[in-house]
């Protein structure tokens, strides 16, 4: 599909999802946007390849038309995303297959159930920390999950982690500090029974499965029916609620939507390893966006199964667990320390995984200052400053880390 194939005008600049679809009409990528115009406009810039990688480009290349669905918000965008992901599998949605690494939402099978946050691996391999009834998913970014179950617990509150409230109890519970909150309707107090939870999750279930507009139908049935019978407090009780699902505040997500999704920052996320004679070996990741740390993004990983020496092993090693990390944002070039093995082991990593990002591998003298830079001169000579002060934070952090590691066992 070609620019001059779309008019932009006639896209809406609401909230919604976007699927591109090829001949037959399936969809071959599903996305979520704030601004649907702004957002299908950038998959035909000229840093398409840069900004969000080749297989997005291949999707972008083999649509034959864009379908968009506005919807009321970003939230709701976000829900609708995850269920046509499911719904459609489709190929460019799909880091590593089945979604396995992709997170969920999971409603636990108990008599006052909880919601949690569940990785696909861990209900392929049944080695989740509880059972689930339901699960909703794929979700693709993990912070953004967060941050809509955050917006969704206000709106419809539901149990954490207190220990609810039974008829056995001899005596009755105090608020746990979320119902003082108001993100627990008070199972731990009695203030909600087992029926009116499992009505609770029945209404959650409903917003994760797309349903939001028979939930409204429910909840207006459900008011009325209060006004009749003149429980006054319970009929306003839901219309807050009907009130807050048709004018959902989430510019906290809107903000975290456009910052992972952002296409003007250069992102640049450098690998090093560390390690006492071959033993201890610690493999760190930093990154930098435009230059800066971005240190609450950096990533720390204990070497499992490379040989101990082996450099260019550890290096698989990470670069592979860190693709196993979809719902982080991918970089626009990653910088290696290490020569022509490094750079080809990393760039071995991301074939093998459908993966189409920049490598530069930085080549030291014996006295560890940089002599070279390995990699293609579009990504070396603009952006050299960067590359080799990535290049020296992921050193510091890794020798930083594996002496940590070091003295803890030491003293063990």
């Amino acid at each position: 599909m070609q620019k001059k194939d779309i008019d932009f005008t006639t896209l809406p600049e609401m909230p919604g999802v976007y699927l591109f679809r090829d001949t037959n009409s399936a969809v071959l990528y599903v996305g979520r946007a704030t601004d649907l115009r702004g957002r299908v406009r950038s998959y035909f810039s000229n840093r398409l390849v840069a900004d969000r990688g080749q297989r997005i480009a291949e999707a972008v290349e083999r649509a034959e038309h864009i379908e968009t669905v506005e919807t009321d918000s970003v939230l709701d965008a976000y829900i609708l995303e995850a269920n046509l992901i499911k719904k459609h599998h489709p190929p460019f949605n799909v880091v590593d297959k089945d979604n396995k690494s992709f997170q969920y939402v999971g409603i636990t099978k108990e008599d006052f159930p909880r919601v949690l946050l569940v990785r696909g691996r861990q209900l392929e391999q049944g080695t989740a920390s509880a059972t689930f009834s339901h699960t909703f998913g794929p979700f693709p970014r993990g912070a953004i999950l967060k941050e809509a179950l955050r917006i969704l617990r206000k709106i419809l509150p539901f149990r954490d982690r207190c220990t609810p409230h039974t008829p056995e109890s001899k005596r009755r519970r105090k608020k746990c500090f979320q119902a003082q909150l108001g993100l627990c309707p008070g199972v731990c107090d009695g203030t909600m029974d087992k029926e009116a939870y499992r009505k609770r999750m029945r209404e959650i279930r409903m917003f994760l499965s797309g349903n939001k507009k028979q939930l409204l139908r429910m909840l207006e049935k459900d008011m009325k029916a209060y006004a009749r019978e003149q429980e006054f407090e319970k009929a306003e009780e839901v219309r807050r609620r009907i009130f807050a699902l048709q004018h959902i505040q989430d510019v906290s997500l809107l903000k975290k939507d456009v910052a992972e999704s952002s296409t003007t920052s250069f992102r640049i996320e450098a690998y090093d390893v560390a390690h006492t004679a071959g033993t201890q070996a610690v493999g760190v990741m930093v990154v930098c966006v435009d230059g800066e740390p971005a240190p609450s993004e950096y990533r720390v990983f204990t070497i499992r199964n490379a040989t101990e020496g082996d450099d260019v092993g550890a290096l698989r090693e990470i670069v592979s667990r860190r693709l196993g990390h979809p719902e982080w944002q991918m970089p626009n070039l990653i910088v290696v320390d290490g020569g022509k093995a490094q750079r080809n082991a990393t760039e071995a990593v991301l074939r093998g995984n459908e993966v189409t990002i920049p490598v530069v591998s930085v080549v030291k003298t014996e006295k560890h200052t940089p002599r070279e830079l390995l990699g293609s001169k579009e990504h070396t000579q603009p952006y050299e400053k960067n590359i080799i002060a990535a290049n020296a934070e992921a050193h510091r952090f890794a020798i930083a880390r594996h002496r940590k590691r070091r003295s803890k066992e030491m003293f063990q």
